[in-house]
């Protein structure tokens, strides 16, 4: 879905005044996970509104810093740079990845040209929040926005990974450009979170303050719990009709700044009525895409001190020409509370939609409008492929120019990462085919390549990759495997070999070992097998035999059984040795012991004598014996 650009807030327009305590991103801290972000800036700072502003380097994904024409027409540091992404360096996506952890969260993006290239040519690109399609710009830009920039901000429910991605997207040769990000936590249950929190983003098409001037945190000393700024309703009135303003004349208005939406006290303080005929409408126009449905709200305080009973002050509600409701403020919650009304419309049919109060009794009274565009989350791609994919984005050192960033699938608006062939399926997007031939790559794969599940064919041929074949490459969808013209070493796994599997080429590289059987009867079965070129291969039909008890680049079980004899064999043989040399051994036995001198005299000598005394002690006991065996004392017979 392609949205049109949000009406800009100018920020010409704007006086400073310091935020509010109450500004949710006062202190831009990981902390409460709010954060502002200075893109193109090069160093943090504290802006006169005291918020911290961080540098983007951390939080980018390439492209380049740039700077506006004429800084001195912004009166912000932040709207001053911006950071641009030349499609050819930074391929057709660049994100920024934000550390989110899962809730919803406000978005505001201010998005500026300025001539910072000196093209005179504004750009065309798309934005995405949570993998989905939620902004376009296209070229020519208004001409406010193009020269004082626009903001646009919307409420998203963050990735369920540790970071969620804000994504740009570029037409032809386009360079997608932003000067400032901010995002902060905002109620799980604001605007109807507990039907739709998870399942929609809610994008701004107006968010009007009525009968009063531009205010919110940031911009002005007015506080909103979630940073939201309220644009004067000047612009967006029907001029062919009279009006009138009205304010609370000091008195406190009851009601506002209530969870979970927390609406501003200051919205519910001022207020337009008819103005002239008392018959007299107030008719809105807001800006709409006819493919959306829109959630709208209303917002109305009875601040005129003579309406003091139920039935003083009736109106209807029409919505795109339809008569939706009947309001008495008074009658709903007396005088000087806020009262809040909301309603979805659908089924559009013009590109401008009418939000109009027809009096019944007395003048019809409004004190805010909002206008949000539904927009459905789309799918994203299941969380372990995810995962997978940005694990092989690192091993294989995947150049910024193809552009991986973000949501390898999502939205599908888009085509998917280049190279990257996705498949929808219940549980989510699913990677089928990865085709990288012939793209510079130095790494190698990864093992989180296994927790590509649904992989068909997988080509990373003609490139330089390095190290081991992991088992992982052995998924049961696989049917092409191309890994040829690589320098890939060790064995071939086992693993690899699929019923599936028809095409094997792992030709050219530095692969050793016997090659599993398995692998080898895809050739046998009718499918396609190359391993020439691997001088290391053994074990079939034309390639070299194997070494002796070789297999799969180790022993074999034959190998390892008579490696292990051997060693039984051995260890047995030493037993036996120190048995003799060490527990046999008597008082009386030769000592072989090899002299430690051999030029020492003494040691010779002593060694001789040694051997006298045992041999005179041998003889002395043969001759004790008589000749017939008994032992005599040396008397005669």
């Amino acid at each position: 879905m392609r949205l049109r650009l949000l009406l800009p807030l100018l920020v010409a327009a704007v006086g400073l005044a310091r935020a509010s305590d109450d500004d949710p991103f006062l202190s831009g801290a990981p902390a409460n996970h709010s954060y502002n972000i200075d893109c193109g800036g090069a160093t943090d700072f504290i802006s006169v509104f005291g918020r911290r502003w961080l540098a983007d380097q951390f939080f980018s994904a390439g492209g380049a810093a740039g700077m506006v024409a004429e800084p001195h027409r912004f009166p912000q540091p932040q709207e001053r740079t911006l950071r641009f992404f030349p499609p050819s360096s930074a391929g057709k996506s660049s994100c920024y990845s934000l550390p989110l952890p899962p809730g919803r969260y406000y978005l505001r993006l201010f998005s500026v040209y300025d001539n910072y290239d000196s093209k005179l040519r504004t750009p065309s690109f798309d934005v995405s929040a949570a993998a989905t399609l939620v902004l376009s710009f296209r070229s020519p830009w208004p001409e406010p926005a193009s020269r004082y920039g626009a903001y646009s901000d919307l409420i998203f429910p963050s990735a369920t990974s540790p970071t969620s991605d804000i994504c740009f997207y570029s037409l032809s040769t386009d360079a997608p450009s932003v000067a400032s990000i901010e995002v902060a936590p905002v109620h799980p249950l604001a605007y109807d979170g507990a039907t739709t929190g998870a399942d929609l983003i809610l994008v701004n098409y107006g968010r009007l303050t009525c009968g009063n001037n531009l205010f919110g945190p940031g911009f002005t000393n007015d506080s909103d719990a979630f940073s939201r700024v309220w644009q004067s309703d000047i612009d967006f009135r029907n001029n062919d009709l009279n009006y009138d303003a009205i304010t609370a004349g000091g008195r406190k208005v009851f009601g506002s700044n209530q969870p979970p939406n927390y609406f501003p006290t200051k919205l519910y303080t001022s207020a337009i009525t008819t103005g002239g005929d008392a018959s007299n409408e107030i008719e809105y126009l807001m800006p709409v895409d006819t493919r959306m449905s829109y959630m709208v709200w209303l917002h109305f305080a009875e601040i005129d001190a003579g309406i003091g009973s139920a039935g003083q002050r009736v109106f209807d509600v029409m919505l795109a020409g339809k008569n939706v409701t009947r309001i008495d403020i008074f009658k709903q919650v007396g005088g000087f509370t806020a009262f809040k009304w909301t309603y979805i419309v659908d089924n559009l049919t013009s590109s401008t939609m009418s939000v109009k109060l027809v009096p019944v009794v007395g003048r019809p009274i409004l004190c805010g409008l909002e206008n949000y565009a539904m927009v459905p989350l789309e799918m994203r791609t299941v969380p372990n492929q995810v995962a997978a994919m940005k694990a092989l984005k690192n091993s294989l050192k995947i150049p910024a120019r193809m552009g991986w960033n973000g949501d390898p699938c999502a939205p599908r608006t888009w085509d998917a990462w280049e190279g990257v062939t996705c498949l929808r399926k219940d549980k989510g997007l699913v990677i089928t085919q990865l085709d990288l031939a012939s793209q510079g790559l130095k790494g190698y794969i990864t093992d989180e390549i296994s927790h590509l599940t649904d992989l068909i064919s997988l080509n990373l041929s003609y490139n330089s990759l390095t190290g081991s074949l992991p088992l992982g490459l052995g998924q049961p969808s696989l049917a092409t495997l191309d890994l040829s013209s690589n320098q890939f070493t060790g064995s071939i796994p086992g693993t690899i070999g699929s019923s599936k599997l028809q095409t094997a080429l792992l030709n050219n590289n530095q692969l050793d070992g016997q090659v599993p059987e398995r692998l080898y009867s895809i050739g046998v079965h009718g499918g396609v097998i190359d391993l020439s070129g691997n001088k290391g291969l053994c074990g079939v039909p034309t390639l070299p035999a194997c070494a002796l008890f070789w297999e799969k680049g180790g022993l074999n079980k034959t190998g390892k059984i008579a490696l292990g004899a051997s060693l039984g064999f051995v260890l047995l043989v030493t037993l036996i040795v120190v048995y003799i040399l060490c527990i046999r051994r008597g008082p009386y036995d030769y000592d072989f012991e090899f002299p430690q001198d051999l030029t020492s005299i003494s040691a010779i000598s002593a060694k001789r004598n040694r051997y006298q005394r045992a041999k005179s002690v041998m003889l002395a006991e043969m001759e004790a014996h008589s000749p017939d065996g008994y032992y005599t004392n040396g008397g005669t017979h």
